[in-house]
């Protein structure tokens, strides 16, 4: 199993967008909140400088990916 990196809250989104997670909506703060076809549910990802470690593998687990999938999504 992949390290899970230590990322900001833009290059996360970057790579969410990558696995066709789109910008539902962004508002005055440091919040994105993400969407994507066949799922009944939200990700919100915070515009940190770094995100917290725990915070980003809740990201990951909720989209549906695994720690080395969003590494490698993280490289493209």
């Amino acid at each position: 199993m992949a390290k899970l990196p230590l990322v900001s809250g833009k290059q996360a989104l970057s790579a969410f967008e990558r696995d066709n997670w789109t910008i539902a909506r962004r508002r005055r703060g440091s919040h994105v909140t993400m969407k994507k076809p066949g799922c009944r549910f939200l990700l919100t990802v915070p515009l940190h400088k770094e995100l917290d470690r725990g915070t980003l593998r809740r990201l990951i687990r909720d989209a549906g990916l695994t720690v080395n999938e969003f590494v490698a999504l993280l490289e493209k």
